[in-house]
């Protein structure tokens, strides 16, 4: 199964785990730097060259080889499951993409026709119940990670533990999982002491928010999406990332970790 989401610099300073609508671009973007001394035209996502990734056919023995002996500093990052799925819905959902087109052509329709979602247009000025809509579009999320239908779950909402268990599973061993809430700070520690070909100062680092600016503006504070109902669905979905992650299940008004997390519970808990 090797690596999948596997990135790594071509200096082999550090190796990362991706994880779908947590800091991803902005991550690419700092280890492309850290090689290059500029950042990636375009979005980290695009790159074919200047940074190793496991999609990457000829990448692949190089990222097998580092992470199997462990040779450098391996991380990845995570998010408050409440904003993650929020911002998945309104990038992914009700957002148009980079293309100019709904994110996977038929998704939105079929999400209409079968779960009653709206999500309005650029014409509109993406004019719908956010809440409402968003409601039910957790209810198919639930569907496709739970039943795995009408779709299998999509990598933007599937839970991060699923993602951040392979690298564990097939062999790699995280140094560091960083907070995108504590981001500067995590970061931070992922680069202390790297012999990095261009030093990258966090405090100018812009954010590479690559699907900003395509939809919607959320228009309500966080906890106003989720009812009872909701916080009940996002826990069947979540409950092993609130545990392990050190996120507050209980308030989806309260973003940030409430504890330090445990790698080594996080090794045991996700290499089964």
């Amino acid at each position: 199964m090797g690596y999948p989401g596997t990135w790594m610099t071509e200096s082999e300073s550090m190796v990362y785990r991706v994880v779908p609508k947590c800091a991803c671009s902005t991550i690419g973007q700092i280890m492309f730097y850290s090689d290059h001394g500029r950042f990636f035209d375009g979005d980290i996502h695009d790159s074919t060259e200047g940074l190793h990734k496991w999609a990457q056919e000829e990448s692949q023995p190089l990222i097998e080889a580092n992470v199997s002996a462990h040779r450098s500093r391996s991380f990845t990052c995570v998010r408050n499951p409440y904003t993650r799925i929020l911002s998945s819905f309104f990038d992914k959902i009700a957002g148009i993409q980079r293309n100019g087109r709904r994110y996977r052509g038929n998704l939105v329709p079929k999400l209409a026709q079968q779960y009653g979602v709206e999500v309005g247009s650029p014409e509109d000025d993406f004019d719908f119940d956010q809440v409402k809509s968003f409601r039910r579009f957790l209810l198919f999320a639930r569907d496709t990670i739970r039943f795995r239908r009408p779709m299998d779950p999509d990598i933007h909402w599937s839970a991060m533990s699923g993602h951040i268990s392979t690298f564990i599973v097939n062999g790699g061993r995280y140094d560091r999982i960083v907070w995108t809430e504590k981001f500067n700070q995590g970061m931070a520690q992922v680069l202390d002491g790297l012999a990095l070909p261009h030093p990258v100062d966090l405090s100018t680092i812009p954010r590479f928010n690559e699907s900003e600016g395509h939809g919607p503006k959320r228009a309500h504070p966080v906890e106003d999406y989720f009812d009872d109902l909701s916080m009940h669905l996002v826990y069947e979905i979540y409950n092993r990332d609130f545990e392990l992650f050190r996120y507050d299940f209980e308030n989806p008004a309260n973003k940030m970790p409430t504890g330090e997390i445990d790698l080594n519970e996080v090794h045991a808990k996700l290499g089964r």
